[in-house]
């Protein structure tokens, strides 16, 4: 397996420009107003209300209407970032969109996504990187700002998954819902409210685990591809459940390691939600209590790029997240890739 991480504690920056720090500065959300509850889906589906809550945590799911697309969720959530950290569109240079349901192949999410809020001078691209697009993401962002390249910057995790779930597979259609978050990214005000460190990693063979097999350049769409329902998430669940607990304690504690912080030292323990027993036994490792994690994937379920935004703006209106909080963030998604991203929170 080979891996990267990085800080960013880095000298020098891209052609020379000094590393500056840097913070998140606002906060959006977006979920699309239809639920679909546990007791909707026993209709649909060999399965019960308590199967779904013992294996995952989940009560319901937000699910777009049929014109709704990952776009129009990333947008919304982009226009409530952006008025909250006091700017205009206009203000954001760089855009990145964390996304497994892209509207199209091409053009990109992100390019529609910057024409439908008015980001005029911005420009952006899609990652990747299934569950762990926000943290990429946030990365990715955060570095276009720390060079001095860009002075906002928009990082911007959304997807549709209901698009890609079989609704006769009750391992995955259970799991699964429909959200977008996104944050501003801009120069630190207060130097010890910034991002503090990062860390990220793939393990390419585990990508069988978790993944559409059709629909790319390996297997393009056919008529047999769609009469064998490969158009929708397949997951082996069970080994996706193992390397997630693994490898969240393991990236957790590499980036907290690295930065001689102990895991009691946390105030807010957000991972990517998946599955309750997963959160739940990943906090376990790291010895962090019950009162320091934030699990809200019994209102929304898997909405794979957009669920640690999700967790956060729950965490801001219940005021279990305040300025100067020392924020720990972790995902791990289909790749497999994993995340971690280490902050002090700056509002």
């Amino acid at each position: 397996m080979q891996t990267s991480n990085a800080t960013v504690s880095m000298p020098d920056g891209l052609f020379g420009r000094a590393v500056q720090p840097v913070q998140i500065s606002s906060l959006g959300t977006c979920v699309p107003p239809r639920v679909l509850t546990n007791s909707e889906l026993e209709q649909m589906v060999n399965t019960t209300n308590d199967w779904i809550l013992k294996r995952t945590g989940i009560r319901e799911r937000h699910i777009a209407a049929p014109d709704v697309a990952t776009s129009d969720l990333a947008a919304e959530a982009a226009r409530i970032a952006i008025s909250g950290a006091g700017l205009e569109p206009p203000d954001i240079g760089f855009l990145v969109v964390g996304t497994t349901t892209p509207d199209t192949f091409f053009p990109s999410t992100a390019c529609l996504v910057q024409d439908k809020i008015g980001a005029t001078r911005a420009w952006g691209f899609d990652l990747g990187a299934a569950c762990s697009g926000f943290t990429y993401s946030v990365t990715t962002a955060m570095q276009m700002v720390a060079t001095g390249a860009h002075d906002h910057a928009l990082a911007v995790g959304a997807d549709v998954m209901s698009r890609i779930i079989d609704y006769q597979d009750r391992a995955t259609c259970v799991i699964f819902g429909d959200g977008a978050g996104a944050v501003v990214v801009s120069p630190a005000v207060d130097p010890e409210l910034r991002v503090i460190d990062f860390a990220h990693e793939v393990d390419g063979s585990g990508g069988p685990a978790l993944q559409m097999p059709a629909g790319g350049s390996r297997m393009p769409a056919s008529h047999d591809t769609v009469d064998q329902r490969l158009h929708y998430v397949h997951q082996d669940g069970a080994a996706v459940f193992k390397f997630a607990v693994r490898k969240t304690g393991d990236i957790c504690r590499r980036i907290l390691d690295r930065n001689g912080i102990l895991p009691k030292d946390v105030d807010l323990f957000v991972s990517h939600q998946a599955n309750r027993r997963i959160i739940l036994a990943a906090a376990a490792q790291l010895e962090l209590p019950e009162e320091k994690i934030v699990i809200n994937i019994e209102k929304f379920g898997n909405t794979t790029g957009a669920t640690i935004p999700l967790a956060l703006a729950d965490a801001v209106a219940d005021k279990r997240l305040k300025k100067g909080d020392l924020v720990l963030l972790a995902s791990v998604g289909a790749g497999f890739t994993v995340g971690a991203i280490l902050l002090r929170w700056a509002y």
